[in-house]
């Protein structure tokens, strides 16, 4: 058996098990070796039906009676439902949603069974466990076994094993046929046949197991701390390598040529006084910090955090200007020129919008271009207006040089788009764009645009100092004057009469609110997965018959045309809608100062940040901001996440708490990111990603090209070409 082999080609599996290795991205015994276990269990701690409790996490082994499915009475929802019985009585069981249970195990069938003890007393059942097959003799046989770390040798007292790995799953397999197939992994030397990418000395620095050691006790730990010292060698491992790929990224970029952007002082600080508000201190450091950058004709690489309303779009236009102001090297006319990215045509008109009104003191022509039209400011009629123009015509004028800046969604990266002097990119709220991909927006390789990557997200330090450790960051951590904090309000399901009360009330001195639901349509009753939660359309039409009659609603969600949700904002900022309903389509940008109360539906199906972001939306001017979640699960859990949310002062607060709270798989971002759960495990430690940190740093220093550590250099190349993000 090699690394590279077939798991097919290795193992009996039936269609289920190979479509659920599929979907679980295993296809090489490579592969299956480093699917981890997300918890432990340890054996002979199951727990007798006769013995249960009320909100208990247990683990019962019995056998499985009368599984069937059926409909919930209210909301029609798909339940399996069946009974474990032991030798002490029988429970029933409950999974909501999931209609396919009761057909992939027959009557009879010996489980172990994990969940949670719900009901009430006298009617208890396990709601939504999980299910595991075991053989006959359940306590002597549960899949155990024990490696010898250095030897690799089974040892024949497989029963005494303390714990049992719980891996994640899939339809179709189970953490009992893991088991058994890294068993039989580990005792073919397969072992024999890797190579620790990580230096002795580091290990031995950290106190890390090798990576053979590692393996074995994160598959077969005999005790919790062999668990531990596995995790936590894979956790700094990935760390330490995305570190030195960031560190890498950072020394190739010091070596490129960008432009010099070299304003003057006072045009800078005329652009500024220009504003309709005055700077806070954070803009202006935030302002004084890019330009520094700028001005040393390397490629800058800066990623500016900030709370919504704190004022980063202002210090985004401060640049654009002062890089307009600059000559093209060596050239008497013409501009450097500026390519603003955002993430959706909403955001990219308000941008173009918002860039009007900065820039309509200091004439100058700026496009805009997504893929529903192109226009162009000043209209040469109406010089305080935009006008339509050709895409042709937009992107002759941007190729010459004559619109100095353009805004637009990824239409920008088209091969069609062509700069004469693009100096700056700006992306809103995409913090991953590489200096190929900078590369190909220039469509230029002697020169490399600055780079201002902008988000409102917030963002854990350990994160910021992991997988953005190419970007700088700097923080505006101050709001404008008079913005007065947000009320945030847990709303119950016997409160929405009070919190519908409050929005009347200010609906009624002359404010508008969003309402937020999950999901656009009600979900079709014949689909047995669909999910059950708040629709758009259904919500609107509710509200608008039961609760609002005579207020204005419209809705806004994703399957719109770009024509129809443009003329339903327009419409909204104008203040003919009172109430829009919408899906998280309004997260990022959507900006209407009147708009002053959020409703969100289903608040537990949102991450923390997207909920802060969401929120974000009413927090546009200086009149009273209120912010209603509404859970339609009342768990522990969830209580706690929205608790956050109400309590926390700022974004930057709420993202380490959210890093804490939220297990690391559920924790957004981490597909787009290329992290394991392991790797987001270790973000909860910063004195790791420090540690990672600082080796990545001083080993590059050392050997830039990691010439002298050809394993090190492959495994980072390796890593970056199935996790990237160019």
């Amino acid at each position: 058996m090699q690394l590279s082999s077939d798991i097919i080609g290795n193992f009996r599996l039936v269609e289920a098990q190979k479509g659920a290795l599929r979907r679980l991205n295993i296809g090489t015994v490579r592969d299956l070796l480093f699917h981890f276990p997300f918890r432990y269990e340890a054996s002979g701690n199951e727990t007798n039906v006769s013995g249960l409790a009320l909100g208990a996490d247990v683990s019962i082994i019995g056998t499985l009676e009368k599984l069937e499915t059926k409909k919930s009475w209210k909301r029609r929802i798909p339940i399996s439902e069946g009974y474990l019985r032991d030798e002490t009585g029988k429970i029933k069981m409950m999974w909501f949603n999931q209609p396919y249970i009761a057909k992939m195990y027959a009557d009879g069938t010996r489980v172990k069974a994990i969940g949670k003890v719900a009901g009430s007393a006298g009617k208890l059942y396990l709601a939504n466990p999980k299910l595991e097959r075991v053989s006959a003799d359940a306590v002597s046989d549960t899949g155990l076994f024990i490696v010898d770390a250095n030897t690799g040798e089974k040892k024949a007292d497989a029963h005494e094993q303390k714990l049992f790995a719980q891996y994640p799953e899939t339809r179709g397999i189970t953490s009992l046929w893991f088991r058994h197939a890294l068993e039989k992994i580990l005792t073919a030397g397969v072992l024999d046949q890797l190579e620790d990418p990580i230096p002795a000395d580091l290990l031995k620095r950290y106190n890390l197991p090798t990576l053979t050691a590692a393996l074995v006790w994160i598959h077969t730990p005999q005790t919790e701390k062999d668990a531990a010292a596995a995790r936590k060698r894979f956790a700094f491992e990935e760390v330490f390598l995305i570190q030195l790929e960031r560190q890498l990224e950072r020394l190739a970029q010091s070596r490129e040529k960008s432009f010099a952007v070299t304003a003057s002082q006072d045009a800078i600080e005329a652009f500024i006084g220009a504003f309709p508000f005055s700077a806070t201190v954070a803009q202006k450091r935030a302002i004084d910090t890019i330009l520094n950058d700028m001005r040393t004709g390397r490629p800058m690489s800066r990623l500016l955090e900030g709370d919504v309303g704190s004022g980063k779009t202002a210090v985004a236009a401060s640049a654009a200007h002062a890089t307009i102001c600059t000559r093209p090297e060596g050239q008497k006319c013409g501009t450097l020129q500026v390519a603003y990215m955002a993430p959706t045509e909403i955001l990219a008109k308000q941008h173009f919008e918002s860039f009007i009104h900065y820039f309509e003191q200091f004439p100058i022509n700026i496009g805009l271009i997504t893929g529903s039209g192109s226009y162009k400011f000043p209209s040469k009629i109406k010089r305080e207006k935009a006008t339509p123009v050709s895409r042709t015509q937009l992107l002759k004028w941007v190729a010459n040089g004559e619109i100095p800046i353009l805004i637009g969604t990824h239409a920008l990266i088209e091969k069609s788009v062509q700069f004469k002097h693009l100096a700056l990119v700006v992306i809103d709220e995409q913090h991953r764009f590489g200096t190929n991909q900078r590369r190909k927006l220039a469509h230029k390789e002697t020169r490399i645009p600055h780079l201002l990557s902008m988000t409102a997200t917030p963002i854990p330090r350990t994160l910021a100092l992991t997988v953005y450790g190419d970007l700088d960051l700097t923080l505006l951590d101050e709001m404008p004057p008079g913005r007065k904090p947000i009320i945030t309000e847990i709303v119950t399901q016997s409160g929405r009469a009070a919190a519908y009360a409050k929005i009347r009330e200010q609906l009624q001195a002359g404010r508008q609110a969003y309402v937020i639901c999950p999901r656009i349509d009600e979900p079709d009753p014949e689909k047995a997965f669909a999910l059950q939660a708040k629709s758009v359309t259904e919500e609107a039409k509710r509200l608008k018959k039961d609760i609002f009659q005579d207020r204005t609603i419209d809705i806004l969600h994703s399957k719109m045309k770009p024509s129809e949700k443009d003329a339903t904002m327009q419409r909204f900022s104008a203040h003919e809608i009172d109430i829009l309903v919408a899906t998280s389509v309004i997260e990022v940008g959507v900006n209407v100062p009147n708009a002053t109360m959020i409703f969100i539906e289903g608040a537990e199906r949102f991450g923390l940040a997207q909920l802060h972001q969401l929120r974000g939306r009413v927090v546009r001017s200086n009149h009273q901001a209120y912010c209603f979640v509404c859970p339609e699960s009342r768990g522990e859990h969830t209580l706690a996440r929205l608790k956050a949310l109400a309590t926390a002062k700022n974004g930057f607060e709420l993202a380490e708490q959210d890093l804490l709270q939220r297990g690391p798989g559920e924790l957004g971002g981490r597909k787009q990111w290329g992290i394991s759960d392991i790797g987001m495990e270790a973000l909860k430690n910063l004195k790791l990603v420090e540690a990672a940190r600082t080796e990545a740093i001083a080993l590059i220093k050392k050997d830039e090209n990691l010439a002298q550590h050809p394993l090190l250099a492959r495994t980072v190349t390796a890593r970056a070409q199935t996790t990237h993000f160019e």
